[in-house]
């Protein structure tokens, strides 16, 4: 089963074959997406690697996580799951009110 991985702290000059390059050597990668802005297309510093065995991304973790990319430390660790965000930018709770604030006595 793959595994998804959060790599953080990119060089805004890394495209996603460089990113593929450095965990291609750990294992198999099943994808790579480097996050970009909507508007502008540049980076956002960050992006996701999907390793093909656990095994692999464990080992991809431990062995990446706190080394150099182009002059920046990445940081490399299994992706949290995606939350749902509504139209504001906020986070929505279980329940679907925003965790900004949730009614009229949010503004105090």
């Amino acid at each position: 089963m793959a595994k998804k991985i959060y790599v953080g702290n990119l060089p805004y000059g890394a495209d996603e074959n460089a990113l593929k390059e450095v965990f291609e050597k750990i294992g198999e990668i099943q994808s790579v997406k480097i996050i970009t802005d909507i508007e502008t297309g540049r980076s956002k510093g960050f992006g996701f690697i999907e390793m093909t065995s656990d095994e692999d991304a464990e080992k991809a973790i431990s062995t990446l996580n706190g080394t150099t990319l182009m002059d920046r430390t990445l940081v490399v660790n299994e992706a949290r799951p995606q939350t749902m965000r509504d139209r504001r930018g906020g986070f929505k709770n279980q329940k679907g009110f925003n965790k900004r604030g949730s009614g009229l006595g949010s503004w105090r």
